[in-house]
């Protein structure tokens, strides 16, 4: 029988449950963190893992993404980007789950955290200091936005959300290289960046030990897919 408006069976069907889960990121002491919570219940309850849940019916996906995140770890407010969708059968012992992932760039100063009845704890951790035997697949789906994270700093200005809105060279090429796990020749660093229009010179000077640095700004004016940084030139060994 052809199907219509009319007769429509949703039961016939077998549906499965959707998930959001956030991987936010941010600096601390110099060091790329990223935000987990310890799990209270079943399944992988004492596990270390991503802020997210369940998707209510009437409710976007960002919204949804936005209500756990803020639910699980009081951060709020925050600019995310859809990562990538994960589906395998078998990553939720509960039911069939498909979970959509959003990352995040945060200055984690600006937020205070809390802690959900749902959870023993949430903290940051350090992305090469991660625990054991995280929840689901949660660590297939960090190592999937770390990587992109590392990606787009080639091709956004994704670094400047970490940034004040005056800021130092040095300051901002140790953002680069902890984010991407490798040094970065300083020459090339500072040219490439000069020759790409991203930066304007606030004629001030920074106050420190040794030589004072000079205090840039990000031109408003650029729009972010204008201009391609490549920091692989700028690295410490010429590969080609």
């Amino acid at each position: 029988m052809t199907e219509t408006a009319e007769n429509y069976d949703a039961t016939k069907y077998e549906r499965p449950s959707v998930t959001v889960d956030v991987v936010i990121f941010g600096l601390r002491s110099g060091r790329l963190h990223v935000l987990m919570v310890q799990r209270k219940h079943w399944p992988y309850a004492e596990h270390w893992a991503i802020p997210g849940g369940f998707v209510n019916m009437d409710e976007s996906l960002e919204m949804a993404a936005r209500r756990e995140l803020e639910e699980e770890t009081g951060v709020h407010d925050v600019y995310m980007e859809q990562l990538y969708t994960f589906g395998d059968p078998g990553r939720d012992p509960r039911t069939r789950v498909i979970s959509v992932a959003y990352f995040a760039l945060i200055r984690t100063e600006e937020q205070a955290l809390q802690v959900s009845d749902e959870s023993n704890d949430v903290c940051w951790f350090p992305v090469d200091e991660l625990p054991k035997d995280l929840a689901f697949d949660h660590e297939k789906i960090l190592r999937f936005a770390i990587d992109r994270l590392r990606s787009k700093l080639e091709y956004t200005t994704l670094a400047f959300q970490l940034l004040p809105k005056e800021f130092s060279l040095p300051k901002l090429k140790r953002i680069y290289e902890e984010i991407l796990g490798e040094q970065l020749d300083k020459a090339n660093f500072y040219r490439k960046l000069r020759d790409s229009d991203l930066l304007e010179d606030t004629g001030k000077l920074l106050n420190s030990r040794g030589r004072p640095a000079r205090l840039y700004r990000f031109r408003d004016s650029r729009i972010e897919g204008d201009f391609v940084f490549r920091y692989r030139e700028a690295k410490k060994k010429d590969e080609g």
